[in-house]
């Protein structure tokens, strides 16, 4: 955007983060349904890992093509620059971006892992390990994103269920289902094709001593877990709204036989009439 500090990519050996520094916030959100990466700066590895980019003003941030976005040491004026030239790169952006966060501290003597309170302790803040953190933390705010959607239709789709139990109908139109296969089409096809949650970041094929690390951040957030029950209520949802579609057509198609079997009735008494009422006179 014009007038603004646009972020650049991330130069290579640069220190990722300031060494003075020992704890930072990690704060992911997920700004749309997907995010024009091409031209923004070099990819950290192949084409569905981020890009990284650096911020004149420190920091680091990562951009993930499926709407994520994951900011490491940005202060409030940083993030609102950055966010603000990625606005018009966003596809289906979201009012109300959901986020999540978690602090990263540095224990140069001690041992990488997740202590109790949430904090990843890191013997050494290195490149990689950010873009492993960010990986995960994408993953889980897309997972968070998409369980609220599922809980919102499962709430849409009671009342179809509840009228099919009681009445042995639906009262409701073809076009509201089709809209709710359509969400659940939808965000199954984001999820297994944009995110890939339950797939391991590229970057482990270069670096697989980080595979330990990556093992227990995803553990920790309960990536694969998380992402086939989304996977099966997803499915559920489906084929759930298309049985009750099923039952609308069924209803539609026996309104439609009826309809047909009056009209020939209807001809036949017309035909009996002009045969033996007009035929008698």
């Amino acid at each position: 955007m014009d007038g603004q500090d646009t972020p650049t990519p991330a130069a290579a050996g640069q220190p990722p983060l300031p060494a003075d520094r020992t704890a930072w916030t990690v704060r992911a959100l997920l700004v749309g349904e997907r995010i024009d990466t091409r031209g923004l700066g070099e990819p950290a590895g192949t084409i569905s890992t981020p890009v990284i980019l650096r911020p004149s003003t420190g920091g680091v941030a990562f951009v993930f093509r499926y709407g994520a976005v994951v900011l490491v040491g940005l202060d409030a004026a940083a993030e609102r620059t950055l966010l603000d030239s990625l606005r018009g790169r966003t596809v289906g952006s979201e009012p109300a971006p959901t986020t999540e966060e978690v602090q990263i501290a540095v224990d140069r003597g001690g041992q990488e892992a997740i202590a109790a309170s949430g904090v990843v302790v890191l013997r050494d803040v290195t490149m990689e390990h950010l873009q492993i953190i960010a990986s995960v933390l994408s993953k889980s705010v897309v997972l968070a994103h998409h369980e609220t959607a599922v809980a919102a239709a499962l709430d849409r789709i009671e009342p179809f269920v509840f009228q099919l139990r009681d009445s042995g109908g639906v009262m409701t139109g073809g076009a509201a289902l089709l809209r709710q296969i359509g969400h659940v089409l939808a965000a199954l096809q984001r999820m297994s094709v944009r995110v890939e949650a339950e797939d391991k970041p590229d970057l482990l094929w270069d670096h697989p001593q980080l595979e330990r690390f990556h093992a227990r951040l995803a553990d920790d957030y309960e990536i694969l877990e998380r992402s086939r029950a989304l996977s099966r209520k997803l499915t559920l949802i489906n084929d759930s709204v298309t049985s009750l579609l099923q039952v609308v057509n069924t209803r539609r198609a026996m309104r439609l036989e009826w309809a047909i079997i009056l009209l020939i009735a209807f001809e036949i008494l017309l035909s009996l009439y002009e045969l033996f009422v007009r035929g008698a006179h």
